[in-house]
């Protein structure tokens, strides 16, 4: 291996890292479309500057973002069993996290749960409210349980 070519730990690190940070602007541009609606071929050009500032998978920002603004009404929906009041009534910060998880564990079935719910929850314990990362935690657990099954025991 030359000193130029990152080996394959190094490069898992930087891949992760990446995919941290298309989370994080996911989060960002999510409370902002929760605030002003759009479609989401506008957020990914709204915070595109900000995810390769952070060196974020800008790929995977776009998936995230896409699937998630046109998922949204089945992703609340299948919050809703899961939470103590309405996914609309949430602080948009942890609602975010929520949709950003509860899309990881219902579709990307390459991500492993406990990766995408420790992501869901440092965010929300990052930018929300101080006691809002453990209701993101309770629910995604909650929801690991149910859409993940074969992979929780």
């Amino acid at each position: 291996m030359s000193a130029t070519q990152p080996g394959p730990r190094r490069r898992e690190r930087t891949a992760s890292h990446a995919r941290a940070g298309a989370r994080r602007v996911a989060l960002q541009a999510l409370y902002r479309w929760q605030l002003n609606r759009c479609e989401w071929q506008e957020l990914v050009q709204e915070f595109a500057a900000d995810a390769q500032g952070l060196q974020a998978d800008t790929d995977y920002l776009q998936q995230l973002l896409h699937g998630i603004v046109d998922q949204q009404a089945q992703l609340d929906e299948s919050l809703a069993p899961l939470l103590d009041r309405k996914p609309a009534e949430l602080d948009p910060i942890e609602h975010a996290a929520l949709l950003i998880g509860s899309f990881e564990l219902q579709q990307r079935p390459e991500v492993p749960f406990r990766v995408a719910i420790t992501e869901a929850v440092g965010l929300a314990r990052r930018f929300g409210a101080t006691e809002g990362h453990k209701l993101v935690n309770a629910v995604l657990d909650r929801g690991a349980r149910l859409w993940r099954a074969w992979e929780v025991s």
